[in-house]
């Protein structure tokens, strides 16, 4: 289980020089580096990240039952899509991962959602530092308006880390910047507000904001929905190097982004409207779009309905 937020705190302040990550055990966070979380056939370039476990999962607004049963793998170093059609429950699925959905008033979780076998809704276990270590980006780039670029990649560690140095903090942002492909368009002009950027720079900005804190599990809620093409193929590429050090589950509505960005498919349907949304089928990609096991995930997949 998670630690106290001082030892968590504590332990998020080291991460800059080791690209440390800090982790749930039963005697609190620990940090570990790349080398030392790499094992068994894991190459250096291709750090194991943690697996996420939905088990028996059940989300309720109130007295609504939105989401029924939904028992599924995130696996590491892979890209889940969640896809279905507008209101099966896919977006309160995710939201439901780094329990962002608690923070709707009457919301509510049954079943047992659990990072490397530790149940991230188990008692005293501290809903921020959860998120933490399953950071979200969301459908809208949203930088914070107010802040510069530098400002925007450093929030999280103003707000979770405690002291951290100045040197420390220029190298976290940097590193941010350039795993999220963004520093040499910015590198010049790091004062200048984020939303002075185009839509596509902002998402990766955002992006850039969500992993500087050394998350490790990504949300994504239809990153892409919102830019161009251009802008979404290069989101897309930036998805498919982030993989190598995180666990990412992706919500998209886009078939075609779902086929070329992820590794698994999770098809969500419901029965009728006002009926809970729950799992059809999750599997390889490639066997979701070409060879699924149920008609109804055939059916979406090859627009007969949705």
């Amino acid at each position: 289980m998670f630690g106290s937020s001082t030892k968590l705190e504590t332990d998020k302040a080291k991460p800059a020089t080791e690209e440390g990550r800090s982790t749930m055990s039963p005697t609190g966070p620990v940090t570990q580096t790349s080398s030392q979380a790499a094992s068994g056939g894991d190459t250096p370039d291709r750090r194991r990240a943690k697996t996420l476990v939905a088990k028996e999962v059940n989300l309720f607004y109130g007295d609504f039952h939105a989401v029924e049963n939904v028992s599924m793998t995130i696996e590491p170093n892979k890209v889940t899509a969640l896809i279905g059609s507008s209101g099966c429950g896919k977006t309160t699925f995710l939201r439901s991962l780094n329990r962002m959905h608690e923070l709707t008033p009457g919301a509510s979780v049954k079943g047992d959602i659990e990072l490397d076998g530790e149940d991230i809704y188990a008692g005293g276990v501290d809903p921020v530092a959860v998120r933490g270590l399953i950071g979200m980006v969301f459908q809208q780039p949203n930088p914070f308006p107010t802040m510069s670029i530098y400002d925007n990649v450093a929030a999280g560690l103003n707000f979770n880390a405690g002291k951290v140095s100045k040197s420390d903090r220029d190298a976290i942002v940097e590193r941010s910047l350039r795993g999220a492909h963004l520093w040499d368009e910015v590198k010049d002009r790091l004062q200048r507000p984020g939303s002075s950027l185009s839509g596509g720079q902002q998402q990766r900005l955002c992006i850039a904001r969500a992993t500087a804190v050394s998350p490790e599990v990504l949300l994504m809620d239809e990153p892409c929905s919102a830019l161009d093409p251009v802008a979404t193929l290069a989101i897309e590429d930036l998805i498919g190097e982030l993989k190598k050090e995180y666990t990412i589950a992706i919500v998209t509505h886009n078939m075609q982004q779902a086929a070329r960005a992820s590794d698994n498919t999770a098809f969500f349907n419901l029965d009728e409207s006002g009926k809970p949304g729950h799992l059809v089928e999750i599997g390889a990609t490639d066997e979701i779009f070409t060879k699924p096991q149920k008609k109804e995930t055939e059916d979406y997949v090859s627009g007969r309905f949705g």
